[in-house]
C-alpha cells in the first residue's frame, strides 16, 4: 500500500525572521520533514518581500521536497493581479492564492500570467488557488457585506467560477469539502484552514474539523498553524497532526 503524502503545510504567522527561520527549520528540515509544505503570508511578505522568503525558506529545505505555499490573496483588476502573480513566480511556489470573487477574468488573466512566466523562467507552473469564504465569516459576516447566502452556498458559488476560470483549486473550510469534491472533480486542490487536532481550541475559526475528519472527507492539504507553532515542541506537534491525518511513515 501507498505511503499516504503529507498533507499538512505549517502556516507561518510571524514578522520575526529569525523566529520564522527556526520555525520552518525545525518542521521542514531535516531528511525526513514533519510537513507536507510550508505557508508564508501577507504578514510576512510584507515585512520582509522575496528576500525574506528566500532567507527563512532556503533552497536546501526546499531541496527536500517540502512544498511552498504562498498565501497573499490578491485581489484587484485583472491586469494588476497578472503582475503580482509575475512578480512571484521566480520564488518558484507550490500555491498561489488571489479571490474568487474578484471575477472570472481577473482568474483568467492570472492563470494565463502564471503559466507564461514559469515557461519563462523554467520553473514549474505555481498552482492558483481561489479563496472563497473566510474561515472566520459565518452568515451573519456575510450578510453585513452585503451577501445574503449561507456561507457553503457560497463557497460552492465561487469554487464553482473558480474552476470555470482555470484555477487549480480553492481555499474552503472542512465543512464544504465533501459538496466541492463532488462538484469539482477529484483533481481539483481543495486547500482548507480551520484544522484543528483532537483537543485543542478553536480560537477564530468558527468552522474547524480535525484533521483526520477533513482528510477522510477529501482534503487534499490542511493548513494548521498555532498548534504547531504555538506548541513547546512544533516538530513534535506537526508530527502528531500529521500522523492523526493517518500519515505513517514519519
Amino acid at each position: 500500500m501507498k505511503a499516504r503524502a503529507n498533507p499538512v503545510y505549517c502556516s507561518i504567522d510571524t514578522i520575526d525572521l529569525a523566529h520564522a527561520t527556526k520555525l520552518i527549520q525545525s518542521v521542514a528540515g531535516g531528511p525526513k520533514p514533519a510537513v507536507g509544505g510550508i505557508k508564508l503570508g501577507l504578514e510576512f511578505f510584507l515585512a520582509h518581500g522575496a528576500p525574506g522568503v528566500r532567507y527563512a525558506f532556503p533552497t536546501p529545505v526546499r531541496a527536500t521536497g517540502v512544498g511552498f505555499f504562498l498565501d497573499l490573496k490578491l485581489h484587484d483588476i485583472p491586469n494588476t493581479v497578472a503582475g503580482g502573480i509575475r512578480a512571484v513566480v521566480d520564488l518558484a511556489p507550490t500555491f498561489i492564492t488571489i479571490h474568487a470573487s474578484g471575477g472570472r477574468e481577473m482568474m483568467k488573466a492570472a492563470v494565463e500570467e502564471g503559466g507564461s512566466q514559469a515557461a519563462k523562467l523554467n520553473v514549474a507552473r505555481p498552482k492558483l488557488l481561489g479563496v472563497t469564504v473566510l474561515t472566520s465569516l459565518d452568515r451573519s459576516d456575510l450578510e453585513s457585506t452585503g451577501v445574503n447566502a449561507d456561507p457553503s452556498d457560497q463557497v460552492l458559488r465561487l469554487a464553482a467560477l473558480a474552476h470555470e476560470s482555470g484555477l487549480d483549486g480553492v481555499i474552503c473550510s472542512p465543512h464544504e469539502i465533501a459538496a466541492l469534491r463532488k462538484q469539482c472533480g477529484p483533481d481539483f486542490v481543495l486547500m482548507v484552514p480551520g484544522i484543528r487536532p483532537v483537543g485543542s481550541a478553536a480560537n477564530d475559526q468558527k468552522r474547524a474539523m480535525t484533521p483526520r475528519q477533513a482528510v477522510d472527507l477529501g482534503a487534499t492539504n490542511l493548513v494548521v498553524g498555532r498548534p504547531i507553532y504555538q506548541a513547546a515542541d512544533p516538530r513534535a506537534a506537526a508530527e502528531a497532526i500529521a500522523r492523526e491525518a493517518g500519515v505513517n511513515d514519519l
